[in-house]
């Protein structure tokens, strides 16, 4: 009896794809990503998302987010930050600012100064927990064992906002956080404010589909994405993860199966596995 063929590859076409979003001054629309790879737009869109977990337009919108924090701290104003970013209009930008950015644009250009961020610590069953939250949502889980240290590190993510030690409303919000923790597989229900660059959400994105209980390796992750070679840049998104469990980079192990590459610590990583594992 023969073997199913093998079905196609389109990792080369994706990537084309991914590169020209990259390069062009202005989103190309899905019309014309599609008439470039050859397909229809159905099939375009198809492989698209299955590819990098993302619709066309969503991976776009995550690469001009990337390229609008990248101008912002360096470009002379707010206006010119945004056309260089690829935005056609201001209007278009200030509708979806907060969401892209987590602040004001002009917030967000002075490091997040006048910005306001409510933290609290507590504790989980992995140690310390500091957790915190912008208007948009959660920005930041991080686990230690020095509320010092974790304080320290908020301090460098945010280095111009105010930060708040929060009420006990929102101790609530670090006690539910801490809940899901030991509940592998719940849905999380809290709002995430997640940033980062258009590499990096495409990883994130991915890590959040992997199935509770289960692992990858770095090198499935960068075939996901359709980037075989991109092993070490995706070891790099998961190290700069700072939503500890809500993106679980835990799930992701080396070829060997080994448990190396958990910022917070290997016993952390194998714990959190091990719990899952046995949900």
């Amino acid at each position: 009896m023969k073997s199913a063929p093998a079905p196609p590859d389109h990792s080369d076409l994706v990537a084309r794809a991914c590169r020209h979003i990259e390069e062009a001054d202005r989103i190309p629309d899905l019309d014309t990503l599609a008439a470039e790879a050859g397909l229809s737009r159905f099939h375009f869109q198809k492989i698209f998302k299955k590819t990098t977990g993302l619709t066309p337009k969503a991976w776009a919108a995550a690469n001009r987010a990337r390229r609008m924090q990248d101008e912002l701290p360096k470009a002379r104003s707010v206006t010119e930050a945004i056309y260089e970013s690829g935005f056609e209009s201001s209007g278009r930008f200030y509708a979806d600012s907060k969401r892209l950015l987590g602040m004001q644009a002009k917030a967000y250009r002075k490091g997040g100064a006048g910005e306001s961020i409510r933290f609290a610590i507590g504790q989980s069953f992995l140690g310390g927990l500091l957790v915190a939250s912008t208007d948009v949502g959660v920005c930041a889980i991080l686990l230690g064992d020095d509320p010092q240290a974790l304080l320290e590190d908020l301090q460098r993510r945010f280095p111009k906002a105010e930060l708040i030690g929060a009420d006990r409303d929102f101790e609530r919000i670090v006690a539910q956080v801490a809940g899901h923790m030991e509940r592998p597989g719940e849905s999380w229900s809290l709002p995430l404010d997640i940033r980062g660059t258009s590499f990096q959400l495409r990883v994130w994105k991915a890590l959040q589909e992997i199935p509770t209980g289960t692992t990858v390796t770095y090198a499935e992750i960068a075939e996901r994405l359709g980037d075989p070679k991109a092993v070490r840049a995706v070891a790099g998104a998961c190290a700069a993860n700072k939503l500890a469990v809500a993106i679980p980079c835990h799930r992701v192990v080396r070829t060997d199966g080994g448990l190396s590459g958990y910022r917070w610590g290997v016993e952390r990583k194998r714990e959190l596995l091990d719990r899952e594992a046995k949900r």
